[in-house]
């Protein structure tokens, strides 16, 4: 038995060798042999030992098809090769290398909707960059979202290679442009309280039409499209609706990829009205009556959610004022579905020391940071009032820079610092003013200006105007600092020469030239004063006909013109101030401004007098819409030690007091053939303004008011004892009327249509005005 078992176990061993012996061979069979040298063909820029680095399989490895595919596709992945290849040969791996072309030059071929610089920044395949097929699709799909972004949906672009000695190429991208997408339609779903046209009106995308060749808000942008969905719903919550949604904005292409049909899907909900209105205050020095004073969301009127954020603004501005820069106002909303009722609690609190980190500005392109910085009322370090927030950005605005402006907040590094972001949008500033004017008395006026109000994006204000119409030949330059030594001064020079024709109106010609410079600065947040001095030369010539004897001749003028013929040199020194309270600067809504003025001619010279100006506006809006305006102007001058020279006289008419020709009210020689106008030394006028829809698409840009103009003028320098034809009334005048305003593709223009109620028979009527100009 022991034997037996002895040839078992010596049979086993034999086995167990044999399959041991087995596998070991079967396994050098898969991983093949030992790599002993790799050897690369075909590179040209890149060293051998680099192709080698990016492989997985080293030498002195065995040989392993698995790993020799993974060290392939990693040379692959560098992006440096257009084809690789592998192969054994005994103990020797030989790489075969075709490298990538170097990009020599990108080029963009069919291009004009947007510059090569824009189509430059987009794509990642530059001069000196390896070439990849992979890279050029990714510039393609990057160009024609470019170009989708613009409104172009049919732009392509197609790429072309040209081949260079030294493995180099030209890259070409050959663009299609296209026209822009159009938008054919707009429709609403789900609205039932407010029509299509409506809510077309409300949002800032708007359908195609010949007529907005100049606009681009029908052409699709999804930005804009996202715009809108707020727009709709600030629409909706402003009357009521505080449950509104929008549930879908869809826009399809057509297939022709001609136009886009944008549809938009509502949910309206039902109207709510304010419940119970609250305000509470941990902060005991506040006055809670002068609090509650200021809410405007009143027990029992419609929601509006706009009423909340302007009681919000007013509270926080309250608080701020009385020295509580960090007070900060929670509303708190307590919904009653089923009364559709909302109560609201303002929550007053003093907040925590804030203090500004970092402000950032961005999107002006042209316009230097200084000039934005300046308009700020805080910087960097110092304490942060939302008050102080508020007015700097009025201020932003009132630079008239810029399209829009956007402040925000964004947190610090750490819990009391915060980042105040200033994004600004920039707009032309300068312009090119066209002006005409008609009367059934006078002929065709016109005129033309050129003025830049942001020179070199430093904030500095060139005009200058010219005008060769046979009624003015005027020639003027103006240059404002309004930093002056980057201070918060105002400094300029004027230097100007005109010759005008005053012959329908008085008889005569004048001349005048001289040159001005002006200095100011602020005396608060709100006002400014300004000193001026002029000194110029003053011509009344080209009287062609002696002064009438009062036996009315035919070729006459009146005594008071012939007087008054010759020259003077007026030296005058002067002063503004002026207050502006007014909730907007460039399109107010509510406030008021005050101007006045101040001449003093006699510190040199051969005129002396004092005259003084005034002048007041104040806006208030009725309803949505609906902008009332008042304006007062009244002037008076008076001489030092002599009458007042003919042409120092004010001659009102025209813009002043719609309804009434250029100098058309006001003392007149009735007794001469031309009935001469002879100027005042008083006036006081005022206007009431009314603005109110039209009815008219809001895109068309066309806004309607009504008017009221009255005052007086009168007392003159002329005695009806010496110039006996000379009659001088302080009498009334009045008119009404209707002003069309359109911002026309080719710039505003207004028409004025009048009609007077209150005149003098000598006075000079003028039943329609108009003007027109264009920007660039």
């Amino acid at each position: 038995m022991t034997g037996i078992a002895n040839v078992g176990i010596f049979v086993g061993a034999l086995v167990m060798a044999w399959t041991l012996s087995g596998a070991a061979h079967a396994q050098e069979a898969i991983a093949g042999p030992v790599i002993t040298q790799i050897t690369v063909q075909g590179n040209q820029r890149i060293e051998s030992e680099t192709v080698r680095s990016y492989m997985i399989i080293r030498e002195g490895m065995a040989y392993d098809p698995a790993i020799a595919d993974a060290s392939l596709k990693q040379l692959f992945d560098t992006g440096l090769f257009a084809d690789i290849t592998m192969r054994q040969e005994g103990n020797r791996l030989i790489v075969s290398v075709v490298e990538n072309p170097i990009v020599n030059r990108v080029a963009f071929e069919g291009n004009s909707a947007l510059k090569e610089e824009d189509l430059k920044k987009e794509v990642q395949l530059q001069p000196r960059v390896v070439y990849t097929r992979a890279k050029v699709q990714g510039d393609v799909s990057r160009l024609i979202e470019l170009y989708r972004r613009g409104g172009r949906f049919s732009a392509s672009v197609e790429p072309k290679v040209i081949q260079l000695p030294q493995n180099r190429v030209d890259l070409v991208f050959e663009i299609t442009e296209g026209p822009k997408t159009k938008i054919a339609s707009i429709n609403f779903i789900g609205n039932t309280q407010f029509s299509d046209g409506k809510l077309r009106e409300i949002i800032s995308t708007g359908e195609s039409a010949w007529w907005k060749f100049l606009s681009s808000s029908d052409t699709y942008d999804p930005d804009r499209l996202t715009y809108d969905r707020e727009l709709l719903r600030r629409h909706y919550l402003q009357r009521g609706y505080a449950d509104f949604r929008v549930v879908s904005a869809v826009a399809d292409l057509s297939r022709d990829d001609a136009a886009f049909y944008i549809t938009f899907t509502v949910d309206e909900g039902e109207i709510y009205e304010f419940g119970d209105v609250k305000v509470t205050t941990t902060i005991d020095k506040l006055d809670q009556a002068e609090l509650e004073s200021l809410v405007l969301a009143k027990t029992g009127e419609i929601y509006n959610a706009g009423l909340i954020d302007k009681t919000i603004d007013a509270l926080t501005f309250a608080a701020g004022t009385s020295g509580y820069a960090f007070a900060e106002v929670r509303p708190r909303v307590s919904r009653r579905k089923d009364e559709r009722v909302i109560d609201m609690t303002f929550q007053i609190t003093e907040g925590p020391r804030v203090y500004v980190e970092r402000i950032n500005i961005t999107g002006n392109s042209r316009t230097l940071d200084k000039v934005v910085r300046r308009q700020m009322r805080m910087s960097e370090g110092d304490a942060f009032n939302k008050v102080l927030l508020d007015n700097s950005e009025k201020n932003i605005r009132a630079l008239q820079y810029f399209s829009r402006v956007t402040v925000t907040q964004d947190p610090g590094t750490a819990p009391d610092k915060t980042i105040l972001n200033v994004d600004v949008q920039e707009q032309s500033t300068g312009s090119l003013s066209l002006s005409a004017g008609f009367s059934t008395l006078d002929n065709a006026v016109a005129g033309i200006q050129l003025s830049e109000r942001n020179f070199l994006g430093r904030g500095l204000q060139l005009s200058t105007a010219l005008s060769l119409s046979k009624r003015r030949q005027l020639i003027e330059f103006h240059y404002t600092d309004p930093y002056l030594l980057d201070r918060d001064l105002v400094g300029g020079i004027d230097i100007f020469g005109s010759e005008t024709n005053f012959q329908n109106e008085s008889s005569f010609d004048s001349r005048s030239q001289g040159f001005g410079f002006r200095f100011g600065f602020p005396l608060s947040e709100k006002s400014r004063f300004l000193a001026r001095y002029q000194f110029r030369f003053d011509e009344i010539f080209n009287v062609r006909y002696p002064a009438c004897n009062g036996l009315n001749a035919p070729f006459c003028v009146s005594p008071a013109v012939k007087a008054a013929e010759g020259s003077d040199y007026r030296s005058i020194a002067g002063y503004d101030y002026y207050y502006d309270n007014r909730n907007d600067p460039v399109e107010p809504t509510g406030g008021w401004d005050f101007l006045f003025t101040q001449n003093f001619a006699g510190l040199g010279g051969t005129v002396r007098y004092v005259s003084t100006e005034v002048l007041t506006r104040y806006y208030y809006e009725i309803a949505e819409d609906f902008l009332t305006s008042w304006r007062l102007d009244g002037g008076y001058v008076q001489g030092l030690g002599e009458d007042v020279e003919l042409n120092d006289h004010f001659f009102k008419g025209g813009n002043t007091i719609r309804g009434f020709a250029r100098a058309g009210v006001g003392p007149r020689d009735v007794l001469s053939p031309n009935r001469d106008a002879v100027g005042a030394k008083a006036f006081i006028f005022g206007t009431s303004e009314l603005s109110f829809p039209n009815g008219l698409p809001e895109a068309l840009g066309v806004r309607t008011s009504v008017f009221a103009d009255a005052g007086y003028i009168g007392y003159s320098d002329f005695d009806g004892t010496i110039y006996p034809g000379v009659v001088d009334d302080f009498a009334p005048r009045a008119s009404v009327g209707l002003s069309l305003y359109w911002q026309s593709p080719f710039g505003p223009i207004r028409l004025d249509f009048a009609n007077v109620l209150l005149d003098e028979p000598y006075d000079e009527r003028e039943s329609f005005r108009f003007s027109a100009g264009t920007s660039f």
